[in-house]
This record gives C-alpha cells, sequence and structure tokens, in this order.
C-alpha cells in the first residue's frame, strides 16, 4: 500500500483507492474519436453492463483462435479487452494487427468474465470489456526493452529511453510515492505554521564543501552566477527577516566527481526555524517523518529516535552513519591484546593504532574463497589485512580457536580473546589491526557485507537515529588545511571556543545528521548568527578579510540587524523516497536522472553549444592540458 494508492504486483495493476479517478467526459473529441470515460484500473463488477471507453497502451495481445485478448494499460492499472468473432470482421481484423505499446482507443461494454476466466490477482479481475469499437491513435515500433515489472535490461539502455523506462510499474509506483510524500510533507508544515518560500537558482558562488555549478552572465561579461548547492544563506536571511518557519521543497546542484547512487542535481527538504535549540530541530524532524511513514506507508515510527554521539558511532559501527537494524558491534581489543609478542598487533598499538575486530556469529563454516573475498572487501578500504579466527569445539592447545596466528597467541590473549568477543562455536571472528580511519572503515564495511550474507536484516524495516557532536573542522590530509566538517555557517559549543587558538578540531559543533537504514538522510546544526562567530570561523578556514568581505561581506552586515539564534535540517527527499520504495538506486526514483557521471543519455546532455552563443557571453574554450599532450 503506497498511500491512497494499492498495486498488485503480479497483474501490474495501480488503483487509486481512496478517490479513484472517475474520469466521467461524454462525446467525442476535436478527432471524432470517443473519449476516455474510465481509466483502467477503476472498473469492477459494478460497472457491468455499462457502455466505457478506455484509452491506452497495448501491454499484450493474445490470439486464441479467434478470440483476440488485449491486455490494455494506463498509469492506474491494466484492464482487459476481448474482441470475440463473428458480425464484424473489420473489427477482428483491427485487433489482430495490434502491437505492443500501440496507443489506442476501445470503446464497449463491461461484462463479467467466464468463472473459470476470473482473475483473483487481478484487481480488475472479474471484468472485461467486450470491444465495439477500436480506433488507432498511434503506432509503436518494438521497444528496445520489456515493458513490465522487470525489464531485464541494463540501466544505460533504460536511461536513453528514459520516457519507455517511465511506463513500467515501479517506477510509475516511485513517482506516486514522491507525489505523496510531497503532499505529506506539506500539509505537515503547513500545519506547524511554516511558510514555503523559494530561494534563488542562480545565485553566489560560496564554498560549502563541493565544487559550484558556474553559468556565465551575458550583460555582466567576466562573471558568474552559481546554482546553489543548497539553499544555505537565503534560508539563514529569511530567518533574519523574522520569517521565523521556513520550508522549500529546493533543488540544489553539486559539481562533484562521480559517485555511485549521487546525482548532481537533486532535491532536498530544507527546513528553517528561529529562537530554537537541537531539541526541537528533532522533535520537529521525527514528527514530520511520523506523519510522512504513517499518511504515505501506513507505518507507525517509534518516537523518539536513537541518538547517538559521532565518536560513539564510530567507536561501535565504523560510520557516522550507522545501520542499527542489526547488532555485530566492532569490538575494542587494543586491551587484550596490550602485552602481545605477535609483531602484527604489537607494532600497531606501539604506532598509536587500534585493534578491532566483529563476531560474525555462525559463519565459521566460510569457505576458503568467502574469506578470501571478505579479506579484499577489507583491503579495498586501506585496512592492511583480516586476521581470522574460526571458532571450533576444541579447546586444550588451540583454545578453541582455528587460524594461521593462533601459534603466535598466548592462552591468556586467546582466552581473553573469546570472552570479549562473546564467542561460541561456529562463529566466525574477523580483526583488523592499523591506523584508526582504516580498521573502522574497514570493520564497517565488513558488517554491512556480513549483514547481507546472513540475511541479518527483515525487509520493511525503517530505523532512525541522530548522530550528533561532529567535529566543527577537519584537517586535510594532504594540505593541512582546516575544513569545515559540515559547512562554515555551523554553529560550535561556546565551551569550546579557546580550541581556536590551541586545536580546532577539538571544537565540537552543533552539527547533527539523521540517518535512516544506514543511510545519511540529511544533515542540520544550529546556526552560527553572531558576526564575531562566524569571523572566527572564517579565519580558522584559511580566508583573509579580504575573501571574507569579497564572498560573504552581504551576510557579515546582515548580522548587524539583529540577528535572532536559529537552525534547521535538510534531509534528501531523493534517497527518503528510495528507501521507503525498497528500490536500490536514487535514479529510480527521479523521472529523468543522470548517469553517475552527469550525463543525460537520453537528451544528450552535457553537450557543445554553437560559437555565437560562446561570443555572446565572452567566453573562448581552450583545451586542457592533458588533451593539448594528446594532440601533440
Amino acid at each position: 500500500m503506497f498511500g491512497s494508492f494499492e498495486y498488485n504486483p503480479e497483474e501490474h495493476n495501480i488503483v487509486k483507492i481512496d478517490q479513484k479517478a472517475k474520469v466521467e467526459r461524454v462525446g467525442l473529441n476535436a478527432e471524432g474519436i470517443a473519449k476516455r470515460t474510465h481509466t483502467c484500473g477503476e472498473l469492477r463488477a459494478s460497472h457491468v453492463g455499462k457502455a466505457v471507453t478506455l484509452e491506452g497502451w497495448v501491454h499484450r495481445r493474445r490470439d486464441h483462435g479467434g478470440v483476440i485478448f488485449i491486455d490494455l494499460r494506463d498509469r492506474y492499472g491494466l484492464m482487459q479487452v476481448v474482441f470475440r468473432p463473428g458480425g464484424n470482421a473489420d473489427l477482428q481484423d483491427r485487433a489482430r494487427r495490434l502491437r505492443n505499446e500501440y496507443v489506442i482507443s476501445v470503446r464497449g461494454i463491461i461484462r463479467h468474465r467466464p468463472e473459470d476466466m476470473v482473475n483473483p490477482n487481478m484487481v480488475t479481475g472479474e471484468v472485461e470489456l467486450e470491444a465495439q469499437q477500436v480506433t488507432l491513435l498511434s503506432e509503436s515500433k518494438s521497444p528496445p526493452f520489456l515493458i513490465d515489472e522487470e525489464s531485464g535490461a541494463l540501466e544505460d539502455l533504460r536511461l536513453k529511453y528514459r520516457y519507455l523506462d517511465l511506463r513500467r510499474p515501479p517506477l510509475q509506483r516511485a513517482l506516486q510515492l514522491r507525489h505523496e510524500v510531497y503532499q505529506a510533507i506539506r500539509k505537515y508544515l503547513n500545519e506547524k505554521l511554516f511558510l514555503e518560500i523559494d530561494t534563488p537558482i542562480l545565485t553566489k558562488s560560496t564554498p560549502e564543501g563541493a565544487r559550484d555549478y558556474l553559468v556565465p552572465s551575458r550583460t555582466y561579461r567576466g562573471k558568474f552566477y552559481a546554482l546553489p548547492q543548497s539553499p544555505q544563506i537565503y534560508k539563514q536571511l529569511l530567518m533574519l527577516a523574522g520569517l521565523d518557519r521556513y520550508y522549500q521543497i529546493a533543488r540544489c546542484f553539486r559539481d562533484e566527481d562521480p559517485r555511485a547512487d549521487r546525482q548532481p542535481e537533486f532535491t532536498q527538504i530544507d527546513i528553517e526555524m528561529s529562537f530554537v535549540d537541537e531539541e526541537d530541530i528533532y522533535n520537529l524532524t521525527e514528527g514530520l517523518f511520523k506523519h510522512v511513514f504513517a499518511e504515505v506507508l501506513d507505518v507507525s515510527l517509534k518516537v523518539p529516535f536513537l541518538r547517538i554521539d559521532y565518536w560513539d558511532a564510530l567507536s561501535r559501527y565504523g560510520t557516522d552513519k550507522p545501520d542499527i537494524r542489526f547488532g555485530l558491534e566492532l569490538v575494542d581489543l587494543n586491551d587484550v591484546f596490550s602485552e602481545s609478542h605477535f609483531q602484527v598487533f604489537s607494532k600497531v598499538l606501539e604506532a598509536g593504532g587500534q585493534i578491532k575486530g566483529i563476531n560474525a556469529v555462525g559463519c565459521g563454516s566460510y569457505s576458503r574463497k568467502e574469506m578470501d573475498q571478505l579479506a579484499e572487501i577489507a583491503k579495498s578500504f586501506c585496512a592492511p589485512g583480516l586476521i581470522s579466527f574460526k571458532v571450533t569445539a576444541e579447546e586444550a592447545a588451540e583454545g578453541g580457536l582455528q587460524s594461521s596466528v593462533t601459534k603466535f597467541l598466548s592462552p591468556e590473549e586467546k582466552t581473553g580473546l573469546c570472552e570479549r568477543m562473546k564467542a561460541q562455536e561456529g562463529d566466525l571472528l574477523l580483526i583488523v589491526a592499523g591506523a584508526q580511519r582504516a580498521v573502522a572503515e574497514s570493520l564497517g564495511q565488513l558488517r554491512l557485507e556480513i549483514a547481507r550474507r546472513q540475511k541479518l536484516i527483515e525487509p520493511g524495516q525503517f530505523h532512525f537515529c541522530w548522530v550528533y557532536n561532529f567535529p566543527l573542522f577537519s584537517r586535510n590530509p594532504d594540505t593541512g588545511q582546516m575544513e569545515s566538517e559540515h559547512h562554515p555557517f555551523t554553529g560550535f559549543r561556546e565551551e569550546d571556543i579557546d580550541f581556536f587558538e590551541t586545536d580546532p578540531t577539538k571544537i565540537r559543533s552543533r552539527a547533527y545528521d539523521i540517518v535512516l537504514n544506514g543511510v545519511e538522510l540529511g544533515s542540520g546544526s544550529i546556526r552560527i548568527y553572531r558576526k564575531d562567530h562566524q569571523k572566527k570561523v572564517f579565519e580558522a578556514l584559511g580566508l583573509d578579510q579580504d575573501q571574507i568581505q569579497r564572498r560573504f561581506g552581504f551576510l557579515l552586515e546582515a548580522f548587524d540587524y539583529g540577528a535572532p539564534p536559529h537552525g534547521g535540517i535538510a534531509p534528501g527527499l531523493d534517497r527518503l523516497i528510495m528507501i521507503m520504495s525498497g528500490l536500490g538506486s536514487i535514479r529510480d526514483v527521479i523521472a529523468f536522472p543522470k548517469t553517475t557521471t552527469g550525463a543525460s543519455l537520453m537528451s544528450g546532455a552535457p553537450t557543445t553549444v554553437d560559437e555565437s552563443q560562446l561570443q555572446d557571453l565572452g567566453i573562448a574554450l581552450r583545451p586542457r592540458k592533458r588533451d593539448r599532450e594528446v594532440e601533440a
């Protein structure tokens, strides 16, 4: 059940159940064709004997020795149309010439299906339309892939013919679900006295964590607009304007390097409030999601959501976006091996590294091939290696552990390891020793992989959590430069202000992330609203006074006119719909997505433009250095 829509996966029927789409048009259209009176998903036994006109696509045609069946499809479902022999040879001939994806108009009488042909799995399965007239509205070439629940086509082919892909029920369900979520969001926030306000798309380039998409100005030659990475500054200015509750279903743009399941343009639920603290944001957001899931999926979420400190999340789950639908938490083993003579462990501890592990319960029977696959996953996330122990029934000499390294461990270490990891016969202990980040990331990924292999996640679960107490800054490992962990307008804990002079990496931000099923839905924070605090952050980021004034002078000036404390959050709508719909990619919940490289296979964008257009903008193109080298 998706809100007011009901879907039958076997027969591809989508029916709006709270307000059936009864298109009661009568007469003929301008071309002399009978207009549609009903949709393909709404006809029932109560309509038997009624004359109706349906319009849609031929989903499939079946010729049973003279009796021809057509499954007619529109976005509301399927309806069986029957052409019976006798009387009208022209009608029969027209039916024989119909092919998949032809668009037709059919007029006829609704009849009961014969008892042995009733389809209980189809919402229109009790009835059929006995055709009296058929009009071919549009022919179709053979589609490049099957228009069905599962097309089996490669994604690139489906993206090239996206308008055909969008005819398939899974994508239509996703877009219907997306519509329902939009309406639920608006309903909830409107009742909370929020104003929906648009902010500019053509704006000023400001650093917010990724490259801006730049738009050249024809009027102001040599100058550029930027597409917004988020409405961050504008929503803060709305708070300064006294519009204390703002929201927007906002389009955002980021020119990022290709990454799986990210889009150069995306949609977020942008929310900002004045005179609030973290608790107000938590309560509002939890209420919003509780309302959306109840309205759209009829799912009751448990609130309040779990809250996890940032460092605790890294320690227990190896990531700041933990999937809390299952256990398999990371276990700290530093003290177990603090006196170890095994050089792999002792050298790591001497260098200030970590030793951690997870207990893959019941995985002691994994084959050599499976173990090698796990080791490759660990290495792909910079782990120096993966050490494994299979827990056996044997005791004595090997301490119940089977591994190539048990001979290097003392009996006390073996016992301590089993006790710390709560090991039982048949378990598999996976250990990584190395730098803190490599240990966390590799074990975090192994944790997810084991959960997938062991089917530890029940379908249909929605587990939210908050992650908070992020550091305000991180240091770029290559340049040593301070960078904002979220963005430069994030507030910080005032008790940490002295660290600006000593060690800015110790400053705790007032930022928070909301995470659903291990996916970061969005970030938010209590914002900086004092001019002196904002300048401190800019200076810590290495900006000089000229850069600060040039990029953010208008914001700092606004702070001089009475700025209220304020904060907000911006959950990603595409990711939310992806999880709610059970689909595996955000590209499946966006009507016209780009590839992971930012290309539109359907339209061909991005493309070159005419030289005259470049001249109007005062732009001359030159090849990149590597392109010149290739030409040479």
